[in-house]
């Protein structure tokens, strides 16, 4: 090297120029020259890794090393060997110069952090990649893990920088550093509480991607596409994006249909509103009337037969229908839906079906139906539910029972 060094030097000294001009065209050529090795080394070893790689990609099945290459980790790695070479050489060049020697060598030192840090993401970036590939991590947070790895390498990165340039001693800059950690943590507050919020979703399995949420706080109702560091990120069956910070995940009440999705059923749980002063007693004509009814035409004539026995029994007065055990239309009636609920191809009969009267209330008597639908997905479900609601709403007139509705302008009709 000082061979080549006073060869440049040596030639400008011989064709008559000054001491100090011939240092300076030196350093110069010897610049150049270190600049042209640094691209051309970059260029060879940059070509030597991509056709290494690709050789590598086409003969193994896996498709780990397929994602380095669509990382850039070949390309990053070939950007390190470069700056080692001039990190070598600059001493050299500036020999005579010490006063840019140095800044130039911290430089070329933190540059060498920087694309040291690049490397390390572009492999973390490619594990990510390979990790969601695989079934059993598909529906996993990857990108929280990968996110908190990379904000420790970074402040690594930053403190041996800081200290490299300071020429404070790493462990004597970290103690230091111990005296503004609470303004460190007031930054990085949301990033905590993020990091800390992704290991309880994920040891508890609250949130999966691809999970169906619903979260009122946030307007968000629709599947989960990403969860990271800070946020999560909900496409709404409107198709708009909604983005919830990772901490409300743990502070904030939010509903997962991940359970009803892997269920047998969908629940139905609506209630239809009977007017209380069309319920009534039926006469024997109507009930009669009623046995038409396919559905219900066996369970009136059993319960028909079990009636009469009980007031001939006890003497029961039937003059007034008050007296004795009757049959009323509202009772029929819910007979009717839970024997049709029943024999509905789209219920699943292996689950809970119920037809209940809930509390009357000032719009009425509540009859709820409770079952769960067969078929899942939304649009199917909501048809099912309109189906059987569309059957029991046309029935109610021939139950002589009214739906509650509240006054219009055709209520006051004469």
């Amino acid at each position: 090297m000082n061979k080549i060094q006073c060869f440049f030097f040596d030639v400008f000294i011989s064709i008559g120029l000054s001491d100090s001009t011939a240092k300076f065209l030196n350093m110069l050529t010897l610049l150049i020259i270190t600049v042209f090795i640094f691209f051309t080394v970059d260029i060879l070893v940059r070509k030597l890794l991509r056709l290494f790689f690709a050789k590598l990609a086409r003969r193994t099945r896996t498709k780990f090393d397929d994602l380095l290459i669509r990382n850039k980790v070949p390309r990053n790695i070939a950007h390190i060997i470069p700056i080692i070479v001039a990190i070598e050489l600059i001493p050299l060049v500036f020999k005579d110069y010490e006063f840019i020697k140095y800044p130039v060598q911290k430089l070329l030192h933190v540059l060498a952090i920087i694309i040291s840090l690049w490397i390390v993401r572009s492999l973390l970036n490619t594990i990510k990649d390979y990790l969601k590939s695989l079934k059993n991590f598909k529906d996993k947070p990857i990108d929280s893990y990968i996110q908190v790895f990379m904000i420790f390498a970074w402040l690594a990165g930053v403190l041996f920088a800081i200290a490299y340039i300071s020429g404070i001693e790493v462990k004597t800059f970290l103690t230091g550093l111990g005296a503004v950690s609470a303004v460190i943590i007031l930054i990085f507050k949301d990033t905590i509480m993020g990091f800390v919020a992704s290991i309880q979703v994920s040891i508890n399995d609250m949130v999966r991607i691809g999970d169906w949420v619903t979260f009122e706080k946030f307007g968000a109702d629709g599947d989960v596409i990403e969860i990271n560091l800070a946020t999560v990120k909900v496409q709404n069956f409107d198709m708009t994006i909604t983005t919830i910070p990772t901490y409300a995940l743990i502070s904030d009440s939010f509903k997962n249909w991940r359970g009803m999705q892997k269920s047998g059923g969908r629940r139905i749980k609506r209630s239809i509103f009977v007017n209380m002063t069309s319920i009534k007693y039926l006469s024997d004509e109507q009930v009669e009337e009623l046995k038409k009814i396919q559905l219900i035409s066996e369970y009136l004539n059993t319960k028909q037969t079990e009636l009469n026995s009980f007031n001939k029994d006890h003497n029961i007065n039937k003059e007034l229908l008050l007296n004795g055990r009757n049959l009323t239309n509202i009772g029929v009636f819910r007979k009717y839906i839970d024997t049709y609920i029943n024999k509905h191809s789209a219920i699943n009969k292996d689950m809970f079906i119920m037809t209940r009267h809930l509390q009357p209330t000032t719009q009425g008597l509540p009859i709820e139906i409770y079952a769960f639908s067969r078929d899942k997905r939304w649009e199917n479900y909501e048809y099912i539910m309109a189906d059987i609601f569309d059957h029991i709403l046309a029935a109610v007139p021939y139950f002589d029972l009214e739906v509650f509705e509240l006054p219009n302008s055709h209520s006051f009709k004469i």
